[in-house]
């Protein structure tokens, strides 16, 4: 087991997204000092904790993260925010390039002149392309298939190299598809628009779509629709803290697989949603979308070894429940604000 590390003053950028907000609370409850980025373009002030600051900003604005780094004394930096929808990177792959990989190489320079020394980074499966073997190891080719997917690689890239020329150390982690929330039911997905599966399903048992769309039924699965390593949320952000202890123990930079080594098809998935929700929903049938592989499933044992992870939430109806909790909850209640610093911008730019 790593070494827990001291409290450090971390930036978590996009903290206002769905992943970046369970990151903050898991950092907090380490005892970290959290300070949170987000241009709120989709991330949302309601799962920020009201005792975190909370900067209205965007990553790609060199002047302000300079700011932010050195009035907040930054010790290591989380980095969320970008844009994240694999078809919608089709159709706008410039957005994409510009949103993930320049405004990121943007952040980096801030990071290696104010002196940050630790970085960790919300990567994707989605640089494997199409595995040509599952479970995917680390080791396996990068070749993308989408503009999403290259836009993450690149940014690896990026802190490869920068990580080769300065005082500096990276953990990528590599997420395959995260899904639930908060089991205290303090954050989850809040999205206006939101595209993954689970979430969708949970958004049409409390009714708030009309149906859901499945994409393809001729894959090569056996049951014609793609296959999902689904990793819980909360487990993926624990997956965060730790790599921040790895690098503060003086670990060295590498990318890691996060997911739990097995899948579910979307078939079975709306199954196991329907039987949480205790109704039938709605499923609809939809060409394939571009640059959704067939089958994605994680190999995570370097995540176990490297970093001592063991999941808590291994488990699709867990996972299920506390996405329809969320859901539920969310229809009926406001939630809370956070509160937004003076250093606050508003930009175009997606967290």
């Amino acid at each position: 087991m790593l070494e827990r590390a001291v409290m450090t003053r971390i930036l978590v950028t996009g903290g206002a997204g769905y992943i970046g907000s369970h990151v903050a609370l898991a950092l907090k409850d380490s005892g970290h000092a959290v300070v949170v980025l987000d241009n709120l373009s989709t991330g949302n002030r309601r799962v920020v904790p009201s005792d975190v600051v909370l900067i209205e900003g965007d990553v790609g604005d060199s002047q302000l993260m300079d700011r932010i780094i050195a009035d907040h004394r930054i010790d290591a930096v989380m980095h969320f925010a970008g844009s994240l929808r694999i078809s919608e990177s089709m159709r706008k792959p410039l957005e994409y390039y510009r949103n993930n990989t320049v405004a990121s190489r943007t952040l980096i320079d801030s990071c290696i002149r104010g002196g940050v020394r630790h970085f960790v980074f919300s990567s994707t499966a989605a640089v494997y392309g199409i595995p040509t073997t599952v479970p995917i190891t680390e080791d396996m080719p990068a070749e993308p298939i989408s503009p999403y997917g290259t836009s993450k690689l690149m940014t690896e890239w990026v802190l490869r190299d920068a990580a080769a020329a300065h005082a500096f150390a990276y953990v990528s982690l590599r997420y395959f598809n995260v899904a639930g929330a908060d089991s205290r039911g303090r954050s989850g997905q809040l999205s206006a628009d939101a595209t993954h599966l689970i979430d969708v399903a949970c958004e049409v048992a409390v009714g708030k779509r009309p149906h859901i769309d499945v994409f393809g039924r001729d894959y090569d699965t056996p049951d014609g629709t793609c296959v999902r390593d689904y990793i819980h949320v909360s487990d993926l952000a624990s997956a965060h803290v730790m790599a921040l202890d790895y690098l503060i123990a003086g670990g060295t930079s590498l990318a890691l697989n996060c997911g739990y080594g097995h899948g579910h098809s979307v078939t079975e998935v709306l199954s196991r949603v329907q039987r949480q929700a205790n109704m039938p929903i709605d499923m609809r049938h939809a060409s394939r979308r571009p640059g959704d592989p067939p089958i994605l499933i994680a190999d995570p044992s370097k995540l176990r070894q490297v970093l001592a992870w063991q999941p808590r939430y291994d488990d699709l109806d867990v996972i299920i429940r506390t996405a329809l909790d969320w859901e539920r909850k969310n229809s009926a209640k406001p939630g809370l604000a956070a509160t937004v610093s003076p250093l606050a911008r508003v930009s175009g730019r997606r967290s």
